[in-house]
């Protein structure tokens, strides 16, 4: 086996229900990832379960709420985590890493640079690095969800060959099957619908906090970066690599598409968009279809405050989202050149460096 595989556990498969590691749970999930890459696999392990493991060993008798709490029981409980990671994994003479990382981590192309070049040094030296989101310091309104989304962009950065999502639900079906009995699984979805969007539940566990749609999100992410995501349940010895082999039980996300560049990858799923601009009809077919850049032409509204060189997002004029891009003009000079023709634009500006609001080379469609 050669392959780079990135598996994501969550907090409700870690801990038990009412809290607190299960030891026994995470040595089974290491001596199926040590058993996948004795084959030759390389393996990164993004992992939740930090304010999981922590809430009652700092005292509190039900998982926190309020942020603060919330950091601080993770605070204690990556300790917990880590330590419990590493003596799993020393059983089988593998060395792990721990690697914290936050969404302004990727926000910022340098960093996210600069971890994707340690996790290529730590998978050399044949390490196992295991991410998690450094919760202590993420606030609500920047975090992954569960880490769904952290494990799609890590795939991404590290161009896997798969993305594992583990959870204690074998695969999306049709219906909650705990309600159900008649629901039908998913085996194999290639194009991520609204009507898949619609299936996809609310938050599971008490002790987790991602539920079926944030790891639909996450597939989605994956795989407009080219990476095949299977989510499922491991629960018996050698699932691990049946999931690997497309044999697992769950559900798998197929893709066509290439593996994206890395600076297509931070554009569309890491950077922050801080604009919007509504497009004509015109300007959506060239942005989506025709391959071609924005210009001023086809813009029909402004929002928000940028400078060239900022990330905005672009919409239809029904608001519909159809990609981000990198504008070369900051928000007063747009409002002024808005719907205007090169000629006309030329005519207004003292000075026009490019065209072209957003060029073909600095946009990606997410349409």
């Amino acid at each position: 086996m050669s392959t780079r595989v990135v598996v994501k556990i969550g907090s409700s498969s870690l801990t038990s229900a009412e809290g607190g590691l299960n030891r026994d749970a995470v040595a089974f999930f290491a001596n199926e990832i040590a058993a996948l890459k004795k084959e030759g696999a390389e393996v990164l392990l993004v992992t939740s379960g930090a304010v999981a493991a922590g809430f009652r060993a700092i005292g509190y008798q039900f998982r926190p709420k309020l942020l603060h709490e919330k950091q601080a029981a993770a605070a204690v409980g990556q300790a917990l985590l880590m330590q419990a990671y590493q003596q799993a994994f020393a059983a089988h003479g593998i060395t792990t890493a721990q690697i914290l990382l936050t969404r302004t981590d990727f926000g910022n192309r340098k960093r996210m640079n600069n971890a994707g070049m340690t996790i290529e040094e730590l998978l050399k030296q044949g390490s196992i690095p295991i991410i998690n989101e450094n919760d202590t310091v993420s606030v609500d309104e920047l975090k992954f969800g569960d880490n769904d989304t952290l494990s799609a962009l890590v795939a991404n950065l590290v161009k896997a060959q798969n993305l594992l999502i583990l959870t204690d639900m074998d695969g999306l079906y049709t219906g909650d099957p705990r309600k159900h009995p008649n629901a039908v699984r998913f085996d194999h979805i290639e194009e991520i619908t609204e009507e898949i969007y619609a299936i996809a539940g609310g938050a599971g566990s008490s002790v987790g906090t991602g539920g079926m749609r944030s790891k639909v999100d996450a597939a989605k992410i994956a795989m407009r970066g080219g990476v095949p995501v299977f989510v499922g349940k491991v629960d018996s010895r050698g699932d691990l690599r049946q999931a690997v082999a497309g044999n697992g039980k769950g559900t798998y996300f197929d893709t066509t598409l290439h593996s994206l560049p890395v600076k297509k990858q931070w554009l569309g799923f890491m950077s922050t968009p801080l604009g919007t601009l509504r497009v004509d009809p015109g300007a959506e077919q060239a942005l989506v279809s025709g391959g071609h850049s924005l210009l001023p032409v086809g813009i029909k509204v402004v929002e928000g405050h940028f400078q060239a060189g900022d990330v905005v997002e672009v919409l239809s004029l029904e608001g519909t989202v159809l990609g981000r891009g990198i504008v070369n003009y900051d928000d007063e000079q747009l409002r002024r050149i808005q719907g205007m023709s090169s000629a006309e634009v030329i005519q207004t500006l003292d000075m026009v460096h490019r065209l072209e609001v957003i060029h073909r080379d600095e946009w990606i469609t997410l349409k």
